[in-house]
């Protein structure tokens, strides 16, 4: 059994930063994608960034340059660190982990950014 445990997000105010975290623990195989996604309220859940056990990155092209996703391996968790923040930002952060053919979910933090 994985589980996902996301902590970081809270209030801030638009040009702020945050920073998210995510642990995974169970049967985690070295080799994985971990990654963020992304739901504002009435709109579909969205790709974030992605980030594969080996290093390789993959950002949606409203966050590049300004937030950058990095992985501890030997602790099996990732993080988000968000800058320049900007309302349209405001969801629910939500980790994810792929082991293929499985996918997992964390419950999701939310991140609101105030104008």
């Amino acid at each position: 059994q994985v589980q996902l445990v996301e902590s970081g997000g809270g209030l801030v105010q638009a040009g702020g930063s945050l920073r998210l975290s995510c642990a995974a623990s169970g049967s985690i195989f070295r080799i994985n994608v971990m990654g963020w996604y992304r739901q504002a309220p009435g709109k579909q859940r969205e790709l974030v960034a992605t980030i594969t056990s080996g290093g390789s990155t993959n950002y949606a092209n409203s966050v590049k340059g300004r937030f950058t996703i990095s992985r501890d391996n030997a602790k099996n968790t990732v993080y988000l660190q968000m800058i320049s923040l900007q309302p349209e930002d405001t969801a629910v952060y939500y980790c994810n982990l792929r082991i293929t053919p499985n996918t997992y979910w964390g419950q999701g933090t939310q991140v609101t950014v105030s104008s």
